[in-house]
């Protein structure tokens, strides 16, 4: 078995490219991608639903909890990289890309911290698959998604390649057990209806 990645459906800040507030709950067109995306996980009849309690992240979960029965879990170390007093901030005030920082904003995380919280979130997630017995759906944020895949997935060189940003939505699939082959990556296939994907800051 395997588990999915599942980035939160789009923002009205992430469609303005703004660095998003912790807040900072789903757009209409949002709230659409998480219905679409829900009913496809539905399908794939998941054992555990794990998820970041951030709005954006929660609220996507929530979906895919209405369309499977699933119970929420949630967790901090599944929150997206802190950018403290960016946030609220437009990316084109900001002269620089927030994303590749190393340092601190102020009030918030380093690179270097964020990606050691990553490596626990995906042990977290790790350990949640091998307790469900099954199928784990971990709804979170692009960039802990990114990082994740990149620094503790293996990508073979035939299969799927990773895109500089993830899309609202999209489904990432990695193998539960080590080396974690990656499946597939960024798939908005559920959004060919109608809520159309859309990629929004990564954050």
């Amino acid at each position: 078995m395997t588990i999915l990645w599942l980035r939160h459906g789009e923002t009205a800040l992430n469609a303005a490219r703004v660095v998003q507030p912790a807040d900072t709950p789903l757009s209409p067109r949002g709230l659409a991608q998480a219905a679409a995306v829900a009913q496809r996980i539905a399908a794939l009849r998941p054992a555990a639903l794990l998820a970041s309690d951030l709005p954006r992240a929660l609220q996507t979960a929530q979906a895919v909890a209405a369309a499977t029965g699933l119970p929420v879990r949630t967790d901090p170390l599944l929150h997206e990289r802190n950018f403290g007093a960016l946030r609220g901030r437009a990316w084109s005030t900001l002269g620089f890309d927030p994303m590749d920082m190393p340092d601190a904003p102020e009030g918030g995380e380093s690179l270097a911290a964020f990606h050691a919280r990553v490596a626990q979130a995906w042990a977290l997630a790790v350990a949640a698959r091998q307790a469900a017995g099954g199928l784990l759906v971990v709804v979170t944020h692009g960039l802990l998604i990114h990082a994740g895949l990149q620094r503790h997935a293996h990508c073979p060189a035939e299969g799927p390649s990773l895109p500089a940003r993830l899309n609202n939505t999209s489904v990432s699939e990695v193998a539960a057990h080590a080396p974690h082959t990656v499946l597939r990556v960024d798939c908005t296939a559920h959004l060919a209806g109608g809520a159309e994907a859309s990629h929004g800051g990564a954050a």
